[in-house]
C-alpha cells in the first residue's frame, strides 16, 4: 500500500502507478492500494533493515529477495550508489 498524507501525495502516487501500468513492465495489473495515512507507530529496532540483516530467512529468500532483484532490474537508474567508490 501507499499511505498518503495529503491530496498531493495521493495524486502523485496515482500518477506514477498509471505510468507504470501504461509502461507494461509486468504482465499482471498493479494491485497496490493508495490509502490515507493513519497514525504511525515506529517499529521496534529489531525490524529495521530486516532484509539486510536476515537475507537467509525463508520469507526473505522466497518473497523479499526476488522482489528486490526485480526492482533493481527495472529501476537500476534510480538506485543510489552506496559504495565508497
Amino acid at each position: 500500500a501507499i499511505f498518503c498524507h495529503d491530496a498531493r501525495q495521493r495524486a502523485q502516487a496515482e500518477s506514477v502507478m498509471a505510468e507504470l501500468a501504461h509502461a507494461c513492465h509486468w504482465p499482471d495489473p498493479i494491485v497496490t492500494q493508495v490509502v490515507d495515512a493513519g497514525v504511525f507507530y515506529p517499529a521496534e529496532m529489531a525490524h529495521y533493515r530486516y532484509f539486510d540483516q536476515h537475507p537467509g530467512q525463508p520469507y526473505c529468500r522466497a518473497v523479499v529477495g526476488p522482489k528486490v532483484a526485480k526492482l533493481q532490474q527495472y529501476f537500476i537508474h534510480l538506485v543510489k550508489e552506496t559504495s565508497g567508490t
